[in-house]
């Protein structure tokens, strides 16, 4: 009897390896690669040093991101993790995890994408550094479903990394499609164009009307004496009032003979109020960021409902960052401690976000223990009546 080797045919889960609505190869050619740093990027930082609202609503949501601890189940590798957590070097200048996602945070907020590297030390030591994104590109690897990570060489191509499992590439909502995120500040450099040419309007009224211009208007009488004159008298009327204007000597007084009339230019022009439309400017500003306007110094009609309100969406938003920040420090953690033959597991815990006023959760605490002290003494069943 002859045996015959079996063939297996590969049915359609297993052959599923790719997207089938992936775009395909000659058309993904056209896209293949995605700078890290368009032009846009540089009008994100402009827009941070123009306006300081923005660069001050970018501070307030990685600062109000909070603090973590990681957990471990051997008490040995929790050890180690702490002072690594504690001690890592970062960009060769600073030191601590919290340094890393700072800046790791502040990147992913400006541009939409933030990649970081892990640099292996000698003696099981890992050092972090933010990569910047002027120099790197994201480039589709053999399906939809693999990125890659890009370095552009001085010829001016860009070649994938050597080691990509040192990689950390976080994106910001990131469309159908994309390999890059979109900037928080996505759609703001034309609200932002129109407030900053309020301001410099303001500035340009201030500098005309605060440094007050005058118009000295000499009008001759109708005998032939003041008119064949007239230009001698204008000048001297001009020279005297230049000495009187001149702070040189102090305050001086102008006497003039004749008819003279004197008045400020733009006195009677009114300047147009611009508190509305700043208003409506920073409003979308505001709306854009998620953070309630009182953190950001704008005290606009507020009550204390909509305060707790804006507060609670304020943490849906923080949640979201650490979502996005979770799965990077865990993988730092898990490669730190593999390169020190430990294969403990790890999990992040975040602080808790308090944004409420410390007196509403005292009294919140107090409420509780009032009912669980009631309800402790409360019975639990109705006791049995007495017969007579």
């Amino acid at each position: 009897m002859i045996f015959r080797k079996r063939t297996f045919r590969q049915g359609p889960a297993a052959a599923a390896c790719a997207p089938q609505t992936a775009p395909p190869q000659p058309y993904g050619e056209l896209m293949r690669f995605t700078p890290l740093c368009p032009a846009e990027s540089r009008i994100y930082e402009l827009l941070r040093e123009a306006v300081p609202v923005i660069d001050a609503a970018i501070l307030k949501l990685i600062r109000l991101t909070g603090g973590f601890t990681v957990a471990c189940t051997d008490d040995y590798a929790q050890n180690l993790l702490d002072a690594f957590l504690t001690n890592v070097p970062v960009n060769g200048c600073q030191k601590g995890m919290e340094s890393f996602l700072n800046a790791y945070l502040d990147q992913l907020l400006t541009f939409g994408t933030s990649v970081g590297e892990m640099a292996p030390l000698e003696g099981g030591g890992l050092a972090l550094y933010n990569a910047p994104l002027e120099a790197l590109e994201l480039r589709h690897g053999k399906n939809a479903l693999q990125t890659l990570v890009c370095r552009r060489e001085p010829d001016g191509q860009a070649k994938p990394v050597a080691h990509p499992e040192r990689i950390l590439l976080s994106v910001l909502h990131p469309r159908a499609g994309q390999l890059g995120g979109n900037s928080l500040l996505l759609g703001l450099p034309f609200i932002s164009k129109i407030l900053l040419q309020i301001y410099q309007t303001i500035g340009l009224n201030w500098e005309r009307v605060g440094n007050v211009r005058f118009a000295v208007t000499y009008k001759p009488h109708g005998d032939t004496m003041d008119r064949a004159f007239a230009r001698e008298r204008a000048q001297q009327v001009a020279r005297e009032w230049s000495e009187a204007m001149s702070g040189s000597a102090g305050v001086k007084d102008f006497v003039a003979i004749g008819d003279v009339e004197i008045r400020v230019i733009g006195a009677d022009n009114q300047v147009l109020d611009s508190e509305i439309p700043v208003r409506q400017m920073l409003e979308q500003i505001v709306a854009k960021t998620g953070l309630p306007p009182f953190l950001l110094g704008l005290h606009w009609s507020s009550t204390e409902r909509m305060s707790t309100q804006q507060a609670d969406v304020l943490t849906s938003e923080l949640m979201s960052y650490r979502r996005l920040l979770t799965p990077v420090i865990e993988t730092i953690c898990r490669t730190y401690l593999r390169l020190n033959g430990l294969l403990s597991s790890c999990q992040v815990h975040w602080e808790d976000i308090t944004l409420q006023d410390e007196v509403e959760l005292g009294r919140a605490r107090l409420y509780h223990a009032q009912a669980a002290a009631l309800e402790a003494k409360q019975p639990t069943g109705k006791e049995p009546k007495d017969e007579k």
